[in-house]
């Protein structure tokens, strides 16, 4: 029997999650519907973006939220190599979505970094659904700024964060 059967199909799936979004669900509950568990790993500070709107705490503890029906799904905070935190929480996979052509050459370019620092970590990448595939976490934010109305965008208990965060900062 090979590692990967004996500990199962462990993910890690990564993001910013500022704010968690319905296409970020999608992604996680599809993810959790063929892994064995699914650790959503949030990342506490990202180079290649602006300051989050949220901190770290609270967008875990929104995602949390977000996915308290799900039993075998947890939420992490990391500041390290994806790979390293990968790798600290026993995964063997890391599960991405792709919604256009610009996050494939992103995500191409990472894989490959990935896959030279850690082998035996796979890569899966899951399609956003149609209904979900135009969202992005700046684009809501946007939204909200302008008064936009994303009730279907993200879950209820976000779209009140959003819009008390934005008020108050706007004020």
């Amino acid at each position: 029997m090979s590692e990967t059967q004996n500990k199962g199909l462990v993910a890690v799936c990564p993001g910013s999650y500022d704010p968690v979004t319905n296409g970020h669900l999608d992604i996680i509950r599809r993810g959790a519907s063929i892994c064995d568990r699914v650790v959503v790993g949030v990342v506490n500070a990202s180079l290649r973006k602006m300051a989050p709107l949220f901190n770290a705490d609270e967008r875990i503890e929104m995602v949390q939220q977000a996915v308290a029906d799900l039993d075998n799904v947890e939420v992490r905070a990391f500041d390290i190599l994806l790979v390293e935190f990968a790798r600290e929480m026993g995964a063997n996979v890391i599960l991405k979505g792709l919604r256009a052509i610009s996050d494939f050459e992103y995500e191409f370019e990472m894989h490959q970094l990935n896959r030279k620092m850690a082998p035996e970590i796979e890569s899966i990448y899951m399609m956003a659904s149609p209904m979900y595939s135009f969202i992005s976490s700046s684009g809501i934010k946007e939204m909200v700024r302008f008064g936009g109305d994303v009730t279907d965008l993200v879950p209820p208990h976000v779209a009140v964060r959003l819009v008390e965060a934005l008020s108050s900062q706007s004020s």
